[in-house]
């Protein structure tokens, strides 16, 4: 019974972890690993953050025997043992807990990059064809990576600097209540008043970050866009108009980061106007108390310096909520591009594709990457158990398609794709792509040894069965004339072999990986004609019993196949081998005959 594409498709991988959508659910996630560690953070920086603002307290002590006189130094030392210790003690705490968490963070900080890193990096794994040709591979890399990074400032923020401060502040709210109840009320109102004005003034704050971070985001994917098509624009020398066309992008983030910093700059003058007026009021109150013998100088002089620490406190406090919401900005920009509902995904009682014969059948396919315009309708083929096949068509006409359906690169909104009798859409895509082997018309390689990238197709092949695969796709010769043999290093996707070599490497790659499905997408189209006759054979050798689709613009490569499919505009006009299609004297007959040095035409 045809199944449509929704009854299929749950929003999450099985394989992928089960990340949260929102912004604070995601920090909480990525975290959730390192609690006990997290809480001894919180418990150092309170011990530090107490150690520090109580300095002034002990001061206060020191000034009051002071003030009093004392008759010699041995009797003041004496006298003044209690604070001087409380003083020492102090500054030992706050030195001991800020190293102490100094140690948890250097402990944690990477293991919790590295995680949120992986994390992203499996999700992304598991989005489709469709999601990967819609977005740059730059901007991904780089928001995984920028998330990642804005995930533990963003924790630090709340752990070194928000917590630390919220400890500050209230200590000397403490302490200055209890030295004078309206002298208290005054600072502890404005801190108040202070943090929830800073807070509304970096929420909006928030929009300008996050439309810059995507902006960011952006501008390097056109950076590595460009980067990775160099060699065109030398070609075509248009390296001048590539400058031109990156400056604009340049324009637009320059733009953005201007916005955000002056909102910023604003933010800093409320800042220090407010920090003036808190320093001014503090100094003017407390000399009034004093003048009016309301308070000891002791009071006078650890008010002034609570005041003074608040003020610091209060400075780093603006800053570190804009920080704050960049880094807020940063990861719901990273979770938004990435944490989408995957598109094809496999069904909950999945089980592993076990290929026995290689029998492939479309049962009622329809199929398009709009809904509204279908590439195919209710299609029907079947192609048996060790047939070799070719599909030939013009460009558009639907081949590209049928293989990437085979693949399961994207689903039929309808229909059913069977292999062995198992409908690929209940089966794992992992064990669907381990029986299924693809050599592509434009093969891509890491940038890794040529004996990694040939051995990608068997992880555990041996050196013997490396070199055995690169013989048999005629690579073994220009391999050992490199510098570094097997060791060499390809570039990134290949860049350093020509098209010839990194196709010789992905034949031998799925020559090596040996699944019983074979897919050719024009697999020698770019290799000379001795070689490509020469790997035609060994191909035919490698066929062997297995189940053969070759795409073919070269018809010439296809005619001694069992079978032609003959595709036009999502269709399949004619079917049959090379002689009785030629003896038909239909659709295929005419493409025979308008070949262009062995080539069909583009339409």
């Amino acid at each position: 019974m045809p199944k449509t594409l929704s009854a299929r498709t749950p929003r999450r991988a099985a394989d992928a972890p089960p990340l949260p959508t929102g912004t604070i659910r995601f920090i909480l996630y990525c975290l959730s690993s390192f609690k006990g560690w997290i809480l001894l953070m919180f418990i150092f920086e309170t011990g530090q953050a107490a150690g520090s603002i109580l300095v002034p307290y002990a001061i206060k002590a020191i000034m009051e025997g002071v003030s009093h006189g004392l008759p010699d130094a041995r009797t003041a030392l004496d006298a003044l043992r209690g604070p001087l210790l409380l003083l020492s003690g102090l500054n030992i705490a706050e030195i001991l807990c800020s190293r102490a968490s100094g140690a948890v963070l250097i402990t944690i900080g990477p293991k919790l990059r590295q995680r949120t890193t992986r994390a992203l990096f499996t999700y992304l794994q598991c989005h489709s064809a469709r999601y990967f040709s819609s977005h740059f591979a730059g901007a991904l890399a780089h928001r995984i990576s920028e998330t990642a990074i804005s995930v533990n400032h963003t924790t630090w923020a709340v752990l070194c600097d928000f917590w630390p401060i919220t400890v500050t502040f209230s200590v000397s709210a403490g302490l200055l209540l209890g030295v004078h109840q309206g002298l208290g009320l005054f600072v502890t109102a404005w801190v108040f008043l202070y943090v929830a004005i800073s807070f509304w003034l970096a929420t909006r704050c928030r929009p300008y970050a996050q439309s810059y971070a995507g902006i960011r985001s952006m501008v390097n994917g056109k950076i590595v866009d460009s980067v990775t098509n160099s060699l065109n624009a030398k070609l075509f020398a248009r390296q001048r108009f590539e400058r031109d066309y990156l400056q604009g992008f340049l324009d637009t983030e320059l733009k953005a980061a201007r916005r955000t910093f002056w909102y910023m700059e604003r933010v800093r003058w409320f800042q220090f106007i407010s920090a003036a007026a808190l320093k001014l009021g503090t100094i003017y109150y407390a000399l009034t108390l004093w003048q009016g013998g309301l308070i000891g100088v002791g009071d006078f002089t650890m008010s002034v310096g609570l005041a003074l620490i608040i003020i610091g406190d209060a400075r780093n406090l603006s800053r570190h909520f804009l920080e704050f919401f960049e880094y807020v900005g940063n990861i719901a920009n990273g979770v938004e591009t990435i944490v989408e509902p995957h598109e094809i995904i496999d069904a909950p009682d999945a089980k592993a594709l076990k290929v026995t014969e290689g029998r492939i059948e479309f049962r009622n396919v329809t199929f398009g990457y709009d809904q509204d315009q279908p590439v195919f309708k209710n299609l029907n083929v079947v192609i048996e158990p060790g047939q070799r096949v070719g599909l030939v068509g013009f460009s558009g006409s639907g081949k590209s398609t049928f293989v990437s359906l085979i693949l399961r690169n994207f689903e039929p909104q309808q229909g059913n794709i069977c292999i062995d009798g198992a409908d690929i859409a209940e089966v794992t895509q992992e064990s669907l792509h381990e029986q299924v082997s693809l050599i592509p018309q434009d093969p891509t390689l890491f940038h890794r040894s040529l004996k990694e990238n040939i051995g990608y197709g068997k992880l555990e092949a041996s050196d013997a069965e490396i070199v055995s695969a690169a013989t048999f796709a005629h690579a073994h010769d220009f391999i050992r004339a490199m510098a570094e043999d097997y060791d060499s290093l390809v570039g990134e996707r290949g860049v350093k072999l020509s098209g010839g070599q990194r196709q010789r490497i992905a034949i031998a790659r799925v020559i090596l990986k040996d699944a019983p499905i074979l897919i050719l997408d024009e697999a020698t189209s770019s290799l000379d004609s001795v070689t490509e006759k020469t790997i035609q054979e060994n191909l035919t050798r490698l066929m062997g019993h297995k189940t053969v689709i070759a795409v073919a613009h070269r018809l010439s490569t296809i005619a001694y196949l069992d079978r032609i499919l003959v595709f036009d505009r999502g269709r399949i006009v004619e079917d049959g081998t090379h002689d009785q299609l030629l003896a038909q004297q239909g659709y295929y007959y005419r493409l025979w005959s308008m070949q262009a040095g062995g080539f069909l035409p583009e339409g």
